[in-house]
């Protein structure tokens, strides 16, 4: 039968020498015997088991799993709900890698809106990171309760324009006007804008952001702070988060 000294375990199994002697000192891979002048002999079946451990290692298992593993009577009621904990774990870890990546490409996409960059900037950025599910939350309440009033626009256009049902459009107009109003109002209490300048969190006057030019992430507005009157970043607005303009 094959002996193998330490140093040739080792290359079979693709590991360092120190590996071998640390698995050792653990008590996971222990050599099969000793030879006379005191050197460590591993057999093939010290081999197996040795490559089994680097499997495990290789799959994320720690050393003190795996070594509880080898010292059941049945390892293999085991393993099992081992590679179960393991997968969860490395799970949760692509999950996070992946938040983190996404947070990365927000940051490059951001910044390549941003004209004149400054540490201040990534602030900004996080902020506008941290409030996008509820500025997107309210946008979307605004856009759903708008369909019903569309809704009742093209019909009631419709029905005038085929059957000369004026009042209907009479009606919408009743109901558009006040929706209208308190939309707009609505909107105003729950957005905030960042001066890229000065980076300054404010809300302008209704006057002003209701007529000021907008694109769906920023609007041209004059800054309270600074005075920079340009495109500032549209954000959610905290309740103490923002200074009136």
């Amino acid at each position: 039968m094959s002996k193998y000294t330490t140093g040739e375990i080792a290359k079979l199994c693709g590991v360092s020498v120190r590996t071998v002697q640390y698995y050792d000192s653990r008590n996971i891979l222990i050599p099969s015997e000793l030879s006379e002048g005191g050197r460590r002999l591993y057999s093939e079946n010290d081999l197996k088991r040795m490559r089994i451990i680097c499997f495990l290692r290789e799959a994320g298992l720690p050393i003190n799993s795996i070594s509880e593993l080898f010292n059941e009577e049945y390892p293999e009621k085991i393993i099992s709900v081992l590679l179960d904990q393991q997968e969860q774990i490395l799970r949760e870890e692509i999950a996070e890698g992946q938040k983190k990546l996404s947070i990365i490409e927000t940051i490059k996409r951001e910044l390549k809106e941003i004209e004149n960059f400054s540490v201040e900037s990534i602030g900004d950025i996080a902020h506008i990171m941290k409030q996008n599910n509820n500025l997107a939350k309210m946008r979307w309440i605004t856009v759903l309760t708008g369909i019903p009033v569309t809704a009742l626009q093209w019909t009631s256009i419709v029905l005038w324009i085929t059957h000369g049902l004026w009042w209907l459009f009479a009606i919408w107009v009743c109901v558009a006007i006040p929706w209208g109003i308190i939309v707009s109002i609505y909107y105003y209490k729950h957005v905030a804008y960042i001066c890229p300048e000065c980076h300054e969190i404010f809300r302008p006057r209704f006057k002003e952001m209701f007529w000021a030019y907008h694109t769906p992430k920023m609007r041209r507005l004059t800054c309270p702070k600074c005075g920079r009157k340009g495109l500032c970043v549209e954000v959610y607005a905290q309740k103490d988060g923002a200074s009136n303009g």
